[in-house]
């Protein structure tokens, strides 16, 4: 794909429409997901969703204790199994248990993430958000493509986000080891990587007939920030003085409830066939960002997450960086 192909298709639906409204229509009873971070924020309200259309919803957690108390209200075939996207040990015991339990998996959405934290390393000595958002979701989907291929329509679903336009891959120092640690550029680094890597799966499922998708959910406050004290989420204009929501962000955020559509829509849209590996936001393929534009910053997708030569390259310093584990 390229920056040409990110043409909205107008899939009818607005951008803070409710993620259950978006597959009321839709049967899924009999389908199997996978959803990383399914028991926190928009992960929830995926599962719950997915769950209440008849979807078996397995759901890796990290703290199965804090999963189980989440998720007890949520109505259907939900199931809870033990991983941590930070160890890759972890992520490749589940894979095996999932190669040997199911028959096929319809829909993989690696939802988990971490932003803007302080320093810290993880495996082979990997920054933490890229080795937890990118690494642990790339390991966990090349674990689980035999499933992936045998199985007709499947689609995997990577969540990036507008951080993106903070930076691309930093590809001489992925780790920070060279230059000081900015947690903002680790996080962009790692949604870039989210997105490319979704560019780079589409082609590996081209002989399947799978498809795989780049997400951004919009602006949600969900424990996602939980790294931010409020004094910058104030400065970000995110919150007023009071500590309250601020105006901008009540024009703009998502509940988690809506929050989870874009990812549902890329999940089940017919309007996305044909168009692998495409960054969507708002319930629609993204258009590229406008750079002289007022929204900048936060809408679109910029050129460099839509490079078939970068997501290569990264799949394979990806590979490299997992062989190292």
């Amino acid at each position: 794909m390229a920056i040409k192909d990110q043409v909205p298709v107008d899939s009818g639906f607005p951008a803070k429409t409710d993620g259950a409204n978006i597959i009321a229509d839709i049967d899924l009873a009999g389908k199997t997901a996978i959803v990383t971070g399914g028991y926190s924020g928009i992960g929830l309200e995926t599962v719950r969703a997915l769950a209440a259309k008849g979807v078996q919803v397995i759901i890796p957690a990290r703290n199965i204790p804090k999963a189980k108390e989440a998720l007890a209200d949520v109505e259907g075939d939900v199931r809870i199994e033990e991983m941590d996207l930070a160890d890759i040990p972890s992520v490749r015991a589940f894979g095996d248990k999932m190669l040997e339990e199911l028959e096929s998996l319809d829909l993989l959405i690696n939802n988990a993430g971490v932003m803007a934290c302080p320093e810290e390393h993880i495996g082979a000595g990997w920054e933490l958000q890229f080795g937890t958002n990118h690494l642990g979701h790339f390991e966990l989907t090349r674990k689980l493509m035999p499933l992936l291929e045998k199985t007709p329509g499947c689609r995997v679903i990577a969540l990036s986000s507008t951080g993106h336009k903070l930076s691309g891959i930093r590809w001489d120092d992925p780790n920070f080891e060279m230059e000081p640690y900015e947690k903002w550029q680790a996080y962009g680094q790692a949604k870039s990587a989210n997105a490319l890597f979704a560019n780079a799966l589409s082609r590996r499922l081209k002989d399947s007939g799978g498809l795989a998708f780049a997400v951004h959910p919009g602006g949600i406050f969900t424990p996602l920030q939980r790294h931010l004290p409020q004094e910058e989420m104030i400065a970000l204009g995110w919150l007023d003085e009071n500590g309250e929501l601020s105006e901008m962000a009540k024009a703009g955020f998502k509940t988690p409830e809506q929050g989870c559509s874009t990812t549902l829509w890329a999940a089940i849209s017919p309007k996305l066939e044909g168009k692998p590996g495409v960054y969507c936001e708002d319930c629609d393929i993204a258009e590229p960002t406008d750079p002289e534009g007022p929204m900048a910053r936060y809408r679109g997708a910029d050129p460099h997450i839509c490079e078939d030569e970068a997501a290569e390259r990264l799949w394979a310093m990806s590979e490299e960086m997992i062989g190292e584990a």
